[in-house]
């Protein structure tokens, strides 16, 4: 519909863009796939995670990131690979993966094992002379209740060590970390985290269409969002516009 315009849409930045990021997880697409999503998706797309171990165990992988290369974006492997290398004591061989397949993007986390913060922070320092570093703050672990003082500590160390944005734990359900276990935000977390954050240097992983009209209306359509299927990544950018009943009227004038 490019020769039609709608009057008063809010101003959705340009890629390459530094907030307003939309990050979607590819959980073991195929290139075909890839091909097809980047066809219809890709102007809406900024960073592409191969969410989990996915990468490690997906055929055709060089294939399908190619076409991501040809689209012009960027990807990486989700941070639970890189923790299962850290485990092993495998670090040399994790930057040797990620360097063969050409990754712009790393992620950094310490959601499934326990690691020290110089670990961590030597981890995103050195990493972000050669990537852009995507730091992950928070624990898969439901029963793992993190204050939030400590959130924003852990956040605000983290930028300063060289990461480009935090990412606030949800996992794919959308059920830990900023939220409860009903998908619910827990807005006084979140109240507290950009009260000392810029909520701009923030991804907040957001997989349920609920929590993304939360976060829309909260921070406007330039919020970065995470854990987008990426057949939802259209309907995500309706939200973004209003041009869905959830948000509507959000950025009518009245």
């Amino acid at each position: 519909m490019k020769d039609f315009k709608l009057n008063g849409l809010p101003e959705r930045s340009s890629k390459p863009r530094k907030m307003g990021f939309t990050m979607s997880m590819d959980k073991g697409m195929s290139a075909r796939e890839a091909e097809d999503f980047v066809s219809v998706a890709g102007d809406f797309v900024d960073v592409v995670k191969l969410g989990f171990g996915t990468g490690y165990i997906t055929p055709n992988l060089e294939k399908k990131l190619a076409v991501y290369r040809e689209a012009g974006i960027p990807y990486y492997f989700g941070g639970t690979l890189l923790e299962a290398f850290m485990v092993r004591d495998q670090f040399d061989d994790y930057r040797r993966l990620i360097d063969h397949y050409k990754c712009e993007f790393v992620e950094v986390s310490d959601g499934s094992i326990e690691m020290a913060w110089e670990t961590k922070r030597h981890l995103i320092s050195s990493l972000s002379k050669d990537f852009t570093v995507l730091s992950e703050v928070g624990s898969k672990d439901a029963n793992v209740v993190i204050p939030p003082y400590k959130w924003v500590e852990m956040m605000r160390r983290e930028l300063e060590a060289g990461a480009f944005k935090v990412i606030a734990e949800a996992r794919e359900s959308g059920t830990v970390g900023v939220f409860h276990k009903s998908g619910e935000a827990d807005q006084g977390l979140v109240k507290e985290i950009t009260h000392n954050i810029d909520p701009t240097r923030i991804m907040w992983e957001a997989p349920l269409k609920t929590q993304q009209v939360w976060f829309i209306e909260l921070f406007g359509a330039n919020v970065n969002l995470g854990n987008i299927a990426p057949h939802e990544i259209i309907p995500l950018e309706t939200l973004r516009l209003g041009l869905r009943g959830d948000t509507f009227f959000t950025f009518l004038k009245k």
